[in-house]
Protein backbone atom coordinates (compact mmCIF):
# COMPACT_ATOMS: atom_id res chain seq x y z
CA UNK A 1 0.00 0.00 0.00
CA UNK A 2 2.53 2.38 1.18
CA UNK A 3 5.19 1.47 -1.98
CA UNK A 4 1.76 2.22 -4.33
CA UNK A 5 0.91 5.39 -2.72
CA UNK A 6 4.96 6.69 -3.08
CA UNK A 7 3.86 5.98 -6.24
CA UNK A 8 1.53 7.97 -6.77
CA UNK A 9 3.48 10.63 -5.26
CA UNK A 10 6.01 10.36 -7.70
CA UNK A 11 3.70 10.52 -10.69
CA UNK A 12 2.14 13.65 -9.78
CA UNK A 13 5.64 15.22 -9.18
CA UNK A 14 6.44 14.28 -12.51
CA UNK A 15 2.99 15.60 -13.63
CA UNK A 16 3.99 19.10 -12.28
CA UNK A 17 7.18 19.20 -14.10
CA UNK A 18 5.45 18.49 -17.44
CA UNK A 19 2.79 20.73 -16.80
CA UNK A 20 5.55 23.63 -16.21
CA UNK A 21 7.54 22.34 -19.25
CA UNK A 22 7.72 25.13 -21.51
CA UNK A 23 6.69 22.81 -24.36
CA UNK A 24 3.63 21.86 -22.63
CA UNK A 25 2.35 24.99 -21.86
CA UNK A 26 2.39 25.84 -26.04
CA UNK A 27 0.09 22.66 -26.29
CA UNK A 28 -3.73 23.65 -24.90
CA UNK A 29 -4.90 19.89 -25.50
CA UNK A 30 -1.75 17.97 -23.87
CA UNK A 31 -1.22 20.87 -20.96
CA UNK A 32 -5.26 20.29 -20.45
CA UNK A 33 -5.24 16.27 -20.37
CA UNK A 34 -2.09 15.95 -17.63
CA UNK A 35 -3.90 18.93 -15.33
CA UNK A 36 -6.57 16.68 -15.00
CA UNK A 37 -4.48 13.58 -14.65
CA UNK A 38 -2.95 16.06 -11.65
CA UNK A 39 -6.30 17.09 -10.31
CA UNK A 40 -7.34 13.49 -9.69
CA UNK A 41 -4.32 12.27 -8.30
CA UNK A 42 -3.93 15.49 -5.82
CA UNK A 43 -6.34 14.55 -2.76
CA UNK A 44 -4.69 10.72 -2.51
CA UNK A 45 -0.94 12.45 -2.67
CA UNK A 46 -2.36 15.37 -0.22
CA UNK A 47 -3.94 12.96 2.07
CA UNK A 48 -1.09 10.21 2.09
CA UNK A 49 1.44 13.72 2.84
CA UNK A 50 -1.09 14.31 5.44
CA UNK A 51 -0.54 10.94 6.95
CA UNK A 52 4.01 10.62 6.43
CA UNK A 53 3.72 13.49 8.85
CA UNK A 54 1.83 11.74 11.58
CA UNK A 55 3.12 8.42 11.26
CA UNK A 56 6.54 10.36 11.83
CA UNK A 57 5.32 12.16 14.49
CA UNK A 58 4.15 9.01 15.95
CA UNK A 59 7.64 7.47 15.68
CA UNK A 60 9.06 10.49 17.41
CA UNK A 61 6.85 9.90 20.48
CA UNK A 62 7.38 6.33 20.49
CA UNK A 63 10.44 6.71 20.62
CA UNK A 64 10.41 9.45 23.37
CA UNK A 65 8.93 6.60 25.71
CA UNK A 66 11.98 4.33 25.37
CA UNK A 67 13.54 7.68 27.31
CA UNK A 68 13.84 8.50 30.82
CA UNK A 69 10.51 10.69 31.65
CA UNK A 70 8.96 12.05 34.94
CA UNK A 71 6.14 10.55 35.77
CA UNK A 72 3.50 13.20 34.10
CA UNK A 73 5.57 14.19 31.25
CA UNK A 74 5.34 10.24 30.00
CA UNK A 75 1.48 10.41 31.10
CA UNK A 76 1.24 13.60 28.52
CA UNK A 77 3.42 11.17 26.13
CA UNK A 78 1.47 8.35 26.16
CA UNK A 79 -1.85 10.39 25.43
CA UNK A 80 -0.48 11.95 22.82
CA UNK A 81 0.96 8.63 21.24
CA UNK A 82 -2.71 6.98 21.41
CA UNK A 83 -4.22 10.01 20.06
CA UNK A 84 -1.54 10.32 16.93
CA UNK A 85 -2.43 6.28 16.45
CA UNK A 86 -5.99 7.06 15.80
CA UNK A 87 -5.22 9.65 13.45
CA UNK A 88 -3.23 7.73 11.55
CA UNK A 89 -5.64 5.15 11.26
CA UNK A 90 -8.30 7.09 10.23
CA UNK A 91 -6.09 9.19 7.68
CA UNK A 92 -5.00 5.24 6.14
CA UNK A 93 -9.05 4.22 5.97
CA UNK A 94 -9.56 7.54 3.99
CA UNK A 95 -6.96 7.16 1.80
CA UNK A 96 -7.91 3.36 1.03
CA UNK A 97 -11.33 5.20 0.24
CA UNK A 98 -9.81 7.56 -2.51
CA UNK A 99 -7.89 4.48 -3.91
CA UNK A 100 -11.25 2.91 -4.96
CA UNK A 101 -12.02 2.36 -8.54
CA UNK A 102 -13.85 5.78 -9.06
CA UNK A 103 -16.98 5.86 -10.86
CA UNK A 104 -16.80 7.15 -14.10
CA UNK A 105 -20.25 8.97 -14.22
CA UNK A 106 -19.72 10.65 -10.76
CA UNK A 107 -18.73 13.89 -12.43
CA UNK A 108 -21.29 13.87 -15.02
CA UNK A 109 -24.35 16.23 -15.03
CA UNK A 110 -27.61 13.95 -14.56
CA UNK A 111 -31.45 13.50 -15.71
CA UNK A 112 -33.94 12.97 -13.58
CA UNK A 113 -37.34 10.69 -14.27
CA UNK A 114 -39.88 11.03 -11.78
CA UNK A 115 -43.28 8.88 -12.38
CA UNK A 116 -46.29 8.33 -10.56
CA UNK A 117 -46.36 4.83 -9.30
CA UNK A 118 -49.35 2.95 -7.42
CA UNK A 119 -51.96 5.33 -6.13
CA UNK A 120 -53.92 7.10 -8.51
CA UNK A 121 -54.49 10.91 -7.74
CA UNK A 122 -52.27 10.59 -4.83
CA UNK A 123 -49.32 9.11 -6.42
CA UNK A 124 -49.40 11.97 -8.54
CA UNK A 125 -48.92 14.19 -5.71
CA UNK A 126 -46.54 12.26 -3.97
CA UNK A 127 -44.71 12.28 -7.55
CA UNK A 128 -44.96 16.31 -7.50
CA UNK A 129 -43.47 15.97 -3.93
CA UNK A 130 -40.67 14.83 -5.03
CA UNK A 131 -39.98 16.84 -7.87
CA UNK A 132 -39.89 19.82 -5.85
CA UNK A 133 -37.41 18.36 -2.95
CA UNK A 134 -34.92 17.75 -5.66
CA UNK A 135 -35.24 20.83 -7.69
CA UNK A 136 -35.19 22.52 -4.11
CA UNK A 137 -31.97 20.36 -3.70
CA UNK A 138 -30.36 21.55 -6.77
CA UNK A 139 -31.12 24.92 -5.67
CA UNK A 140 -29.23 24.85 -1.98
CA UNK A 141 -26.39 23.01 -4.21
CA UNK A 142 -26.34 25.73 -6.72
CA UNK A 143 -27.05 23.59 -9.39
CA UNK A 144 -28.79 24.58 -12.96
CA UNK A 145 -31.96 22.45 -13.57
CA UNK A 146 -34.18 22.49 -16.75
CA UNK A 147 -37.67 20.82 -17.72
CA UNK A 148 -37.03 18.17 -20.53
CA UNK A 149 -40.83 16.96 -20.46
CA UNK A 150 -43.54 17.24 -17.97
CA UNK A 151 -46.97 15.51 -17.95
CA UNK A 152 -49.47 16.94 -15.46
CA UNK A 153 -52.59 15.59 -13.98
CA UNK A 154 -54.69 18.25 -13.57
CA UNK A 155 -54.57 18.32 -9.59
CA UNK A 156 -51.20 19.53 -8.46
CA UNK A 157 -49.51 16.26 -9.65
CA UNK A 158 -47.46 14.62 -11.79
CA UNK A 159 -47.89 11.40 -13.92
CA UNK A 160 -44.20 12.13 -15.19
CA UNK A 161 -41.66 14.41 -15.12
CA UNK A 162 -38.47 14.68 -16.97
CA UNK A 163 -36.13 17.60 -15.98
CA UNK A 164 -31.83 17.87 -16.07
CA UNK A 165 -29.45 19.09 -13.19
CA UNK A 166 -25.73 20.98 -14.43
CA UNK A 167 -23.19 20.82 -11.83
CA UNK A 168 -20.49 19.39 -10.14
CA UNK A 169 -20.57 16.02 -8.93
CA UNK A 170 -24.27 15.85 -9.34
CA UNK A 171 -24.22 12.37 -10.67
CA UNK A 172 -22.09 11.24 -7.43
CA UNK A 173 -24.84 12.50 -5.18
CA UNK A 174 -27.97 11.76 -6.22
CA UNK A 175 -27.17 8.21 -8.11
CA UNK A 176 -28.66 6.43 -4.77
CA UNK A 177 -31.65 7.99 -5.29
CA UNK A 178 -33.13 5.43 -8.28
CA UNK A 179 -35.78 3.41 -7.34
CA UNK A 180 -39.58 2.81 -5.32
CA UNK A 181 -40.10 5.54 -3.20
CA UNK A 182 -43.23 4.98 -0.86
CA UNK A 183 -45.30 7.55 0.64
CA UNK A 184 -47.74 6.62 3.84
CA UNK A 185 -50.58 9.76 4.54
CA UNK A 186 -53.62 10.49 4.91
CA UNK A 187 -54.87 12.36 1.97
CA UNK A 188 -56.91 15.36 1.27
CA UNK A 189 -59.70 13.50 -0.68
CA UNK A 190 -59.96 10.95 2.14
CA UNK A 191 -62.76 11.95 5.22
CA UNK A 192 -62.38 8.76 7.30
CA UNK A 193 -58.83 9.88 7.91
CA UNK A 194 -57.60 6.56 6.76
CA UNK A 195 -53.85 6.31 6.11
CA UNK A 196 -53.02 5.49 2.11
CA UNK A 197 -49.65 4.29 0.51
CA UNK A 198 -49.04 5.49 -2.55
CA UNK A 199 -45.72 5.42 -4.68
CA UNK A 200 -43.67 7.20 -7.21
CA UNK A 201 -40.58 5.90 -9.05
CA UNK A 202 -37.30 7.88 -9.35
CA UNK A 203 -34.33 7.53 -12.28
CA UNK A 204 -31.55 9.16 -12.10
CA UNK A 205 -29.14 8.63 -15.49
CA UNK A 206 -26.22 10.49 -16.00
CA UNK A 207 -26.10 12.32 -18.75
CA UNK A 208 -23.84 11.39 -21.53
CA UNK A 209 -21.71 13.15 -24.50
CA UNK A 210 -21.50 10.95 -28.24
CA UNK A 211 -18.29 9.47 -27.56
CA UNK A 212 -20.22 7.58 -24.78
CA UNK A 213 -22.81 5.74 -26.75
CA UNK A 214 -23.36 6.08 -30.42
CA UNK A 215 -27.23 6.00 -31.90
CA UNK A 216 -27.70 5.09 -35.70
CA UNK A 217 -30.63 7.04 -37.02
CA UNK A 218 -31.94 4.31 -38.67
CA UNK A 219 -32.98 3.15 -35.64
CA UNK A 220 -35.12 6.06 -34.66
CA UNK A 221 -38.27 6.66 -35.95
CA UNK A 222 -39.01 10.25 -35.32
CA UNK A 223 -42.70 11.78 -35.17
CA UNK A 224 -43.92 15.57 -34.84
CA UNK A 225 -47.09 16.22 -33.72
CA UNK A 226 -48.76 18.96 -31.78
CA UNK A 227 -47.88 20.78 -28.32
CA UNK A 228 -50.63 20.43 -25.45
CA UNK A 229 -51.21 22.38 -22.12
CA UNK A 230 -48.98 25.22 -21.19
CA UNK A 231 -46.77 26.95 -23.73
CA UNK A 232 -47.88 29.86 -24.93
CA UNK A 233 -48.99 30.81 -28.89
CA UNK A 234 -47.34 27.61 -30.18
CA UNK A 235 -49.39 25.26 -28.42
CA UNK A 236 -51.71 23.53 -30.81
CA UNK A 237 -50.85 25.79 -33.81
CA UNK A 238 -47.32 24.45 -34.88
CA UNK A 239 -46.09 20.28 -34.87
CA UNK A 240 -43.19 21.33 -32.34
CA UNK A 241 -43.42 18.45 -29.93
CA UNK A 242 -41.38 15.69 -31.02
CA UNK A 243 -41.72 11.68 -30.05
CA UNK A 244 -38.56 9.49 -30.48
CA UNK A 245 -38.93 5.66 -31.08
CA UNK A 246 -36.06 3.48 -30.44
CA UNK A 247 -36.74 0.75 -32.73
CA UNK A 248 -34.39 -2.06 -31.12
CA UNK A 249 -35.14 -1.87 -27.68
CA UNK A 250 -38.77 -0.05 -28.28
CA UNK A 251 -37.32 2.98 -25.62
CA UNK A 252 -40.04 6.00 -26.71
CA UNK A 253 -39.16 9.70 -25.67
CA UNK A 254 -41.44 12.70 -26.13
CA UNK A 255 -40.53 16.13 -25.65
CA UNK A 256 -42.58 19.44 -25.58
CA UNK A 257 -41.28 21.28 -23.47
CA UNK A 258 -40.11 23.71 -25.79
CA UNK A 259 -41.83 25.73 -28.51
CA UNK A 260 -39.04 25.07 -31.20
CA UNK A 261 -38.96 21.76 -33.01
CA UNK A 262 -35.50 21.43 -33.18
CA UNK A 263 -34.69 22.04 -29.75
CA UNK A 264 -37.37 19.82 -28.27
CA UNK A 265 -35.78 17.09 -30.60
CA UNK A 266 -32.44 17.61 -29.13
CA UNK A 267 -33.66 17.17 -25.41
CA UNK A 268 -35.19 13.87 -26.84
CA UNK A 269 -32.07 12.73 -27.71
CA UNK A 270 -30.52 13.38 -24.99
CA UNK A 271 -32.75 11.61 -22.89
CA UNK A 272 -32.78 8.26 -24.79
CA UNK A 273 -28.88 8.49 -24.93
CA UNK A 274 -29.18 8.84 -20.78
CA UNK A 275 -31.99 5.70 -20.93
CA UNK A 276 -29.60 3.69 -23.72
CA UNK A 277 -26.62 3.80 -21.53
CA UNK A 278 -28.41 3.42 -18.17
CA UNK A 279 -29.62 0.33 -19.68
CA UNK A 280 -26.54 -0.87 -20.71
CA UNK A 281 -25.22 -0.42 -17.40
CA UNK A 282 -27.54 -2.15 -15.76
CA UNK A 283 -27.26 -5.56 -17.87
CA UNK A 284 -23.70 -5.11 -16.62
CA UNK A 285 -24.99 -4.51 -13.19
CA UNK A 286 -27.27 -7.73 -13.24
CA UNK A 287 -23.87 -9.85 -14.29
CA UNK A 288 -22.09 -8.35 -11.23
CA UNK A 289 -25.17 -8.80 -8.82
CA UNK A 290 -24.51 -12.12 -7.55
CA UNK A 291 -20.74 -11.35 -6.26
CA UNK A 292 -21.80 -7.96 -4.70
CA UNK A 293 -23.21 -8.14 -1.25
CA UNK A 294 -24.40 -4.43 -0.73
CA UNK A 295 -27.54 -3.38 -3.39
CA UNK A 296 -26.96 0.28 -2.24
CA UNK A 297 -25.28 1.63 -5.62
CA UNK A 298 -27.10 -1.53 -7.70
CA UNK A 299 -30.02 1.62 -8.89
CA UNK A 300 -32.32 -1.37 -9.01
CA UNK A 301 -35.24 0.39 -10.57
CA UNK A 302 -37.59 -2.06 -9.22
CA UNK A 303 -36.12 -1.80 -5.29
CA UNK A 304 -38.33 -0.35 -2.99
CA UNK A 305 -35.71 2.06 -1.29
CA UNK A 306 -37.43 4.35 1.15
CA UNK A 307 -40.39 5.31 3.04
CA UNK A 308 -41.93 8.45 4.01
CA UNK A 309 -44.24 8.56 6.95
CA UNK A 310 -46.68 11.22 7.24
CA UNK A 311 -48.46 10.63 10.21
CA UNK A 312 -45.02 9.77 11.93
CA UNK A 313 -42.90 12.81 10.16
CA UNK A 314 -40.15 10.42 9.43
CA UNK A 315 -38.17 9.24 6.21
CA UNK A 316 -36.59 5.55 6.12
CA UNK A 317 -34.07 4.43 3.87
CA UNK A 318 -34.63 0.88 4.15
CA UNK A 319 -31.21 -0.04 2.16
CA UNK A 320 -29.03 1.33 4.93
CA UNK A 321 -31.86 0.93 7.82
CA UNK A 322 -31.34 4.69 8.62
CA UNK A 323 -34.65 7.04 9.48
CA UNK A 324 -34.51 10.63 10.44
CA UNK A 325 -37.39 12.57 12.27
CA UNK A 326 -37.61 15.83 9.50
CA UNK A 327 -40.09 14.81 7.27
CA UNK A 328 -40.99 18.48 6.65
CA UNK A 329 -37.48 20.01 5.71
CA UNK A 330 -36.36 16.55 3.68
CA UNK A 331 -38.93 17.15 1.65
CA UNK A 332 -37.85 20.98 1.19
CA UNK A 333 -34.28 19.23 0.03
CA UNK A 334 -32.38 19.23 3.31
CA UNK A 335 -31.82 15.61 2.46
CA UNK A 336 -27.24 15.61 2.44
CA UNK A 337 -27.75 14.16 5.53
CA UNK A 338 -29.20 10.51 3.60
CA UNK A 339 -26.90 11.13 0.97
CA UNK A 340 -23.70 11.23 2.88
CA UNK A 341 -24.91 8.21 4.60
CA UNK A 342 -25.68 6.04 1.70
CA UNK A 343 -22.11 6.94 0.27
CA UNK A 344 -20.15 6.31 3.23
CA UNK A 345 -22.23 2.89 3.56
CA UNK A 346 -21.69 2.15 -0.11
CA UNK A 347 -17.80 2.73 0.37
CA UNK A 348 -17.92 0.30 3.57
CA UNK A 349 -18.95 -2.50 1.15
CA UNK A 350 -16.45 -1.87 -1.78
CA UNK A 351 -14.11 -1.46 1.35
CA UNK A 352 -15.16 -4.86 2.59
CA UNK A 353 -14.88 -6.51 -0.89
CA UNK A 354 -11.44 -5.19 -1.79
CA UNK A 355 -10.23 -6.60 1.66
CA UNK A 356 -12.08 -10.38 1.18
Amino acid sequence: MLEKLEALKDKYIELSEKISDPETLSDSQKLQRLMKEQAQLEPIVSKYNEYVDVAAQLEDSKTMLNEKLDDDFREMVKEEVKELAAQEEELMQEIKILLLPKDPNDDKDVIVEIRAGVGGDEAGLFAGDLLRMYLRYAERQGWKTEFISVNDQGVGGYKEAIFSIKGKGAYSKLKYESGVHRVQRVPATESSGRIHTSSATVAVLPEVDDIDIEINPNDVRVDVFRSSGNGGQCVNTTDSAVRLTHIPTGIVISCQDEKSQLKNKDKAFKVLKAKLYDMYQQEQNAELADARKSQVGSGDRSERIRTYNFPQGRVTDHRIGMTLYKLDSFLDGDITEMLEALLTSDQAEKLKEVAE
